[in-house]
């Protein structure tokens, strides 16, 4: 793949809520799974754990906890992508709290782009109660829930989301 492959490749992929009822196979979501494994980390810690969700009661649950977002239950999969605080902490105290995060979010990133490689629909849900998706899916008190990455089989909106100019976001030297 060259630069413009790439660039093309990451400028297509976008946002969906709207999902066909079709499961993912297990190839699919072995695929998703292993990409986000060869994610870099912080000190190689890979502080990030992700629960697969396919059961129809609990997407519906996570749903409810994300505040009624409907793509959420439709999606046929969901990845509970969580940082594990204590994996980076071990090493790195307090900011150990830090890089757990930013590698759940990057293994996050890593897993939507792979979804988009098989042709899959996406999308990074990040607003949800931290509280009752802990209790949904008994995660343990050091386990933060990041994201909730809906994939599956869907239906991409007509146009992209306008995007600011990458000089709204770049400054040289200082700020």
């Amino acid at each position: 793949m060259d630069s413009s492959d790439l660039f093309g490749f990451l400028s297509s992929r976008s946002s969906v809520r709207e999902y066909e009822n079709e499961p993912l196979t297990e190839e699919d979501i072995g695929y998703i799974l292993s990409c986000a494994g060869t994610a870099p980390s912080s000190g190689n810690l890979e502080a990030w754990d992700v629960v697969v969700v396919t059961d129809e009661d609990t997407r519906s649950a996570l749903a409810e906890a994300a505040f009624g977002q409907e793509h959420v239950e439709q999606a046929p999969v969901i990845f509970v992508v969580c940082s594990n605080y204590v994996r980076s902490m071990s090493r790195y105290g307090e900011r150990g709290i830090l890089y757990g995060l930013e590698d759940a979010a990057i293994a996050c990133t890593y897993m939507m782009l792979a979804a988009h490689a098989k042709k899959l629909q996406s999308c990074w849900t990040g607003a949800f109660d931290d509280d009752e998706v802990r209790v949904i899916l008994s995660l343990p008190m050091h386990i933060r829930p990041v994201s909730l990455l809906v994939v599956g089989k869907g239906h991409p909106p007509a146009q992209h989301t306008e995007r600011m100019g990458i000089g709204e976001h770049v400054h040289r030297e200082t700020w």
